[in-house]
């Protein structure tokens, strides 16, 4: 037997792992570790969507195979859904999907449109499966830079000069999971118009179309007059709704990209648990009010941390939209990387975080910080952090053992 099998050859080390591992021993030591690493809502899903969950798995006809594109009340509710948030309206036969969560379906879909070699042009950084999921597929990424320091336009323009071959598909993914970067309806225009001129097929991922706070809430592609010509997009309950675990999520637009991602499922599930649908068809057709309170609840811990890091002298920008903050290192800590950094953070200052570099090489020099712990960890978080930064928790050794540095006066 091969020592290692190809995808799994293609697929590096995970580098979060490293963090998790320490974060589970630190704790196992009886330590009081903040976890702000995985973006992993901490609030009870609504109490009417867990009543109608309840009421449909009491009912034994439910319990059988579902259907992989989803049960057809579920697929009218998403339509509903975008017809009120954005004013696009969609087929449910034809132009929607229900997915296992965005993440299966953006990964399933790669499987759909890909061949090996093909290029697929992913934002840098990244969530992992934006860039894994064609990875595993067996395409070829090429990396466009993105962050308020790149102007994506114009790295997407360079990065389709110089792929040999032409591009297939470009992944989008705003509000941006980690650098919480948010786009306006004109740049997804222009996004559009260079792509339909190039032949090149748009994924966007807008998971966190409902986690906005200072601004306009975040445009959908499909907004962009011929958008579904070229067009998919992915969203998903699991913020919105506090519902990460219950796996919902869709893939609307484009009608041939729905029907490929469509074809592949329809070989490898059958769909979530119906009452889990059932649920779902609930959230997205009842009321809506606790989107606004999941919302507010997010605000107020970004402000929170946000605050407590500037006093601390950890110069942190707010984000407009996510449950993420992107946190540039501070100075005196940048030469030794986002992994280590993260390391100190957790055995200095008890608190978890994500080390930039584990969302692409562009991502080094950041930590993303998670806002899913309440205000009053949030606080103990920052207070941690402020004695780690001051110098009040000694001298830092780092796990390679290379350097000792001091820490900040």
């Amino acid at each position: 037997m091969p020592e290692d099998f190809y995808r799994i050859k293609r697929l590096p080390p995970y580098i979060f792992s490293e963090v998790n591992t320490l974060k589970a021993k630190a704790r196992a030591a009886g330590r009081d570790v903040i976890d702000l690493g995985m973006g992993n809502p901490d609030g009870p899903t609504p109490a009417h969507i867990v009543a109608k969950l309840i009421e449909a798995v009491q009912n034994p006809k439910t319990h059988g195979y579902s259907v992989s594109r989803g049960i057809a009340g579920l697929r009218r509710a998403c339509a509903g859904y975008y017809a009120r948030r954005f004013g696009v309206e969609l087929d449910p036969e034809r132009e929607i999907i229900v997915t296992l969560g965005s993440k299966e379906g953006l990964a399933n879909l790669a499987q759909a449109i890909t061949a090996p070699g093909d290029i697929v042009l992913v934002p840098n950084p990244c969530y992992p499966i934006h860039a894994f999921g064609f990875i595993m597929a067996g395409a070829s990424v090429r990396h466009v830079p993105v962050g308020p320091e790149f102007d994506f336009l114009s790295e997407l323009k360079k990065a389709v000069r110089h792929s040999i071959p032409a591009p297939l598909a470009i992944v989008l993914n705003f509000p941006a999971n980690p650098t919480a970067q948010t786009v306006d309806l004109d740049f997804y225009a222009e996004i559009i118009d260079f792509c339909r001129r190039h032949n090149i097929v748009v994924l966007s991922d807008l998971a966190y179309a409902e986690i906005y706070f200072d601004g306009k809430p975040p445009p959908s592609i499909l907004e962009v007059p011929g958008a579904r010509d070229i067009a998919v997009e992915f969203t998903s309950l699991s913020k919105t709704y506090s519902m990460a675990g219950w796996r919902i999520g869709f893939a609307v637009g484009n009608e041939r990209l729905i029907a490929a991602l469509s074809r592949v499922k329809s070989y490898l599930d059958y769909g979530a648990f119906t009452p889990i649908q059932v649920a779902a068809t609930a959230a997205l057709n009842g009321p809506q009010e606790c989107i606004a309170e999941t919302r507010a609840r997010y605000q107020a811990r970004r402000d929170v941390i946000i605050d407590g890091l500037h006093q601390a002298g950890w110069d942190v920008p707010p984000p407009e939209a996510t449950m993420f903050a992107w946190a540039p290192i501070p100075p005196q800590f940048r030469a030794i990387g986002s992994l280590a950094f993260a390391k100190l953070l957790l055995e200095r200052a008890n608190v978890a975080v994500s080390p930039g570099i584990g969302f692409g090489e562009y991502g080094e020099g950041f930590v993303r910080i998670a806002l899913v712990e309440n205000r009053q960890r949030l606080r103990q978080a920052a207070r941690n952090i402020k004695a780690f930064l001051s110098g009040r928790n000694a001298v830092i050794n780092l796990h390679d053992g290379t350097r000792d540095l001091a820490a900040a006066k």
